[in-house]
This record gives structure tokens, C-alpha cells and sequence, in this order.
């Protein structure tokens, strides 16, 4: 499944006329309207990726990752974009990764984008190293280091607006005016956002 979804559900016959996706999983919860088209806003706005929840991944699963993400930049700089978002996945310039990732069970996103030239050097990369056998590297830590490092860092949209729960996490929107304009049935108060586990504090930093 992992290696599906970073590499081939966009190839996938069915998708070719298709631009934008919006991944749903079973089981989620929506708890707030959205009175505007997500898709229409991102296309608006030059963007190539959404997200409501991000956290920490679980490094055991993806332990050569990051060196060899950072060997394929060291290959292919010309992929790398200015003003990227490499203050979200890193603490020291790149030396490290942070495990900070966008939350894929929730994405919505510019296929056109994982079609480029950028990550389909990426994805064919890793896929050559055999990580997402001997390991676990997953969709979403795989999606979120290229988002951060292959689009400029404005070009990534937190969906504040978009009340989003898949247990055991929620993101509910925190302001006032947000809650009240999309009928919110969430409780602030016991959004994910700012738990210790979540990434939101290094997301912000690098707005």
C-alpha cells in the first residue's frame, strides 16, 4: 500500500484525466462545513498540496530515509526548490530529519505534481533502494519530504477550515471566526494541533 500510494496510484489509467485528489479513508469524520471548493483554492493560489494534521512519524520504520533523500539532493540539486520547506523537516539546515510529515490520510493534492519531473526522479530513487520493503517508508513521510524540498514552502496549504478527524486525532479549527463560519461540531479545545506529538510548532515557524 505504502509504495502504491507514493508511486502509482497517479499513473493508474482511470487518473489520467484527473488533476486534483482529495484523499478519504473509511472511518474518518468531517465536523465542520466547507462552504468553498479546496481544489478551486489551491489552483487559485499556485499551491500543489493540503493538509490538516501533521505529527511525528515513527523513525524504526523509516531508518535510511533521510540519508537517502539526502543522497538523492546531492545527485539531482537542480530538483531542489528555492524557498523551500526544509525548516518544517529539519532542525539544522538539513543535517537531520525531525520525523515531522503531513498526516496522507488526509491530503489533497496536485497530481500533476507527483507526475513531474522532480519526484518521479524521487520516487524512482527509493523505489531502486528497496526501502519500501526492507523498511516501512510510508506514503506520507515520503509525500511530505518531497512536498517540503520539490515546491516552495507557499505553495503547501494548512486546510484550517476543514474539521478533519481519524482516530484518535482531530483538528478542529482554533479561531473563533473559523469555528463559527463552517457550523463546527468539534471542540477546540481538543484539537491535535499543538499536542506533543504534533508538528504544527514547526509548521509554523517557517511561515
Amino acid at each position: 500500500m505504502c509504495r502504491f500510494n507514493s508511486g502509482f496510484f497517479y499513473r493508474h489509467p482511470l487518473l489520467q484525466q484527473y488533476r486534483w485528489y482529495w484523499r478519504v479513508e473509511p472511518d474518518v469524520h468531517f465536523h465542520c462545513d466547507t462552504p468553498f471548493d479546496p481544489f478551486r483554492y489551491l489552483a487559485d493560489h499556485g499551491k500543489v498540496y493540503g493538509f490538516t494534521i501533521t505529527m511525528y512519524e515513527y523513525e524504526a520504520t523509516i531508518p535510511t530515509l533521510w540519508e537517502t533523500t539526502k543522497e538523492f539532493m546531492r545527485l539531482h540539486p537542480e530538483h531542489v526548490a528555492p524557498d523551500n520547506a526544509m525548516g518544517y523537516i529539519s532542525d539544522n539546515g538539513g543535517e537531520t530529519y525531525n520525523l515531522c510529515h503531513f498526516w496522507s490520510n488526509f491530503e489533497i493534492a496536485d497530481m500533476d505534481f507527483w507526475r513531474g519531473d522532480a519526484y518521479s526522479a524521487y520516487f524512482d530513487f527509493l523505489d531502486a533502494k528497496g526501502g519500501f520493503y526492507y523498511e516501512r517508508w510510508g506514503d506520507a513521510p515520503v509525500h511530505s519530504l518531497a512536498a517540503a524540498l520539490f515546491a516552495r514552502k507557499e505553495q503547501i496549504h494548512f486546510f484550517d477550515e476543514i474539521g478533519y478527524e481519524h482516530n484518535p486525532y482531530t483538528h478542529c479549527p482554533r479561531g473563533a471566526g473559523a469555528w463559527a463560519r463552517g457550523r463546527c461540531s468539534c471542540n477546540p479545545q481538543g484539537s491535535f494541533d499543538y499536542d506533543g506529538y504534533s508538528c504544527m510548532r514547526q509548521w509554523d515557524r517557517i511561515q
